[in-house]
């Protein structure tokens, strides 16, 4: 059990992973526990050592009430860090590796900064290289422009606990893990700041990770743009490249050749880099619902159930048309779901789209909304039996009247395009794949018209004619006329 620390100062957990740290962990110990700073508690996470840091990890358990010793099996660095912080009570976090030193000095100060500045996210020091090499650790002057190509901030670095909650912990599936973790922390605001004095001690020996980590450059750039295309986007308008130091120029000389068009709802800002990265993991990810000239996928991010839907390669003249002058269909629909929201018409909710294209030829879009709840489509109708059949009939009336008389005509306005949902006493009514939309005056003839791909029968006819006359103030009789006039089901059993 660990001591009861003074209540006046806040706990700082000090997290230490160990993985055959032996020849160095004793030290890194000793480092740590002379700090000034007393509300402190260690804890070592020991991750499938093979030496003896199993044994000095427990020693210190036994003789400091404030250490505190687990195991894992070998899981990483960043593992070992995560489950350490998800153990700790403290409310700042200071990682310190097994081989690494700090100064008396440096959690008093550290703390300090934090707590006189809310808007203070991370706080660091200078640092002092030794071991192999011998020196200053010469590290750059923070600025979020400069997270992108490089990581300048010490793994031994103080931060708040509800931080690490708030982006989820260190990424267990990248190398940088530190690079990564000050990024999540650091790009939607807050700051970094780095004390004069040097308050760490980074030990250069054999298997030090900075020298493994520059044989690995280009897949940890890789992880990095799959994990924040979105911070990559904004601060290099593109993704971080090999050369890290020309992104932004290739960025821009690639932007001209190759055109792309984002958008996502604010409400749902979190799925940025998932609608980012689509083109290039769409193929490769989610579960097919419907493959044919177009393919729609489902995801399950976050929480959410997304429906994704890939808009098919158009001719070569329409590519022109879509690259320099019209709106791509994942775009449309996404306006169009929109609109449709706005005047209290039901469909699923649009979280984004992604169009891409290159040299003015467009290429490909994506369009992502939430899925939707409704279990029916109309076609279903026809299939099962309904004990509520006319009241799903006027509700689908209603909403297409309500559709016209805001001067929304569908152009697929297909029985798979229609959606309900009869659980409960209200019926609620879903319109779905809505790029093909026309704003315009719709009058009788084209709103009766508008029916003409559904399947019905004579007893659908009067029931749809009737409600849809209701609110829009028409002659029943002439809707219903119409209807039947306009409709290829009824068409198509007259003629037989």
């Amino acid at each position: 059990m660990g001591e009861t620390l003074p209540k006046s100062l806040p706990i700082v957990s000090v997290i230490i992973p160990v993985y055959n740290a032996e020849p160095f962990l004793k030290e890194t110990l000793d480092s740590v526990l002379a700090s000034t700073y007393h509300a402190l508690e260690v804890i070592i996470i020991d991750d499938g050592s093979t030496d003896n840091s199993l044994e000095i990890a427990q020693e210190y358990a036994d003789n400091y009430k404030n250490v505190f010793f687990y195991k894992q099996k070998n899981r990483g660095v960043s593992a070992a860090r995560n489950n350490g912080i998800s153990r700790s009570n403290g409310i700042f976090i200071l990682p310190v590796d097994a081989d690494d030193l700090i100064s008396k000095e440096f959690i008093a100060d550290a703390v300090n900064v934090l707590l006189t500045n809310s808007t203070i996210k991370v706080v660091g020091s200078n640092a002092q290289l030794f071991g192999n090499k011998a020196g200053k650790w010469r590290l750059p002057e923070f600025s979020l422009s400069s997270l992108t190509k490089r990581n300048m901030i010490s793994c031994c670095s103080l931060f708040r606990k509800e931080d690490w909650i708030r982006v989820g912990g260190f990424c267990e599936q990248i190398e940088r893990e530190d690079w990564a973790f000050w990024i999540s922390v650091l790009k939607d605001g807050g700051d970094f700041v780095r004390l004069p004095q040097v308050g760490h001690f980074y030990r250069i020996h054999a298997s030090s990770k900075r020298k493994e980590d520059r044989k690995k450059k280009k897949e940890i750039i890789n992880k990095l743009n799959l994990l924040y295309p979105d911070f990559f986007l904004r601060e290099l308008n593109g993704p971080l490249r090999y050369n890290r130091s020309w992104s932004k120029v290739i960025n821009w000389i690639d932007n001209f050749i190759n055109t792309k068009r984002t958008y996502i709802n604010p409400s749902y800002s979190q799925l940025a880099n998932f609608i980012i990265n689509l083109p290039k993991e769409f193929d490769k990810s989610g579960s097919t619902i419907y493959r044919g000239r177009n393919e729609l996928k489902k995801y399950d991010i976050d929480n959410l159930h997304l429906i994704v839907k890939s808009y098919k390669k158009p001719h070569f003249f329409n590519r022109i048309i879509y690259g320099l002058f019209r709106k791509s269909k994942a775009e449309r629909a996404y306006i169009n779901a929109e609109k449709l929201l706005q005047k209290g018409i039901g469909t699923p909710i649009p979280i984004g789209y992604i169009t891409i294209g290159n040299c003015f030829l467009f290429n490909k879009s994506y369009f992502v909304s939430l899925e939707s709840t409704c279990p029916y489509l109309y076609n279903d109708l026809n299939k099962q039996h309904f004990k509520r059949k006319e009241d799903i009939l006027k509700a689908i009336a209603t909403t297409t009247a309500l559709l016209h008389k805001n001067g929304f005509l569908h152009k697929d306005y297909s029985g798979g395009n229609i959606l309900f949902d009869d659980r409960e006493e209200n019926i609620k009514i879903e319109i779905i794949d809505l790029n093909r939309m026309r704003f315009t005056n719709v009058d009788i003839q084209a709103g009766c018209k508008n029916f003409e791909r559904l399947v019905v029968s004579p007893e659908t006819v009067e029931i749809l004619g009737a409600k849809y006359a209701e609110i829009r103030k028409y002659n029943k009789n002439d809707c219903i006329s119409l209807i039947k006039k306009y409709n290829h089901s009824m068409n198509k059993d007259q003629s037989r």
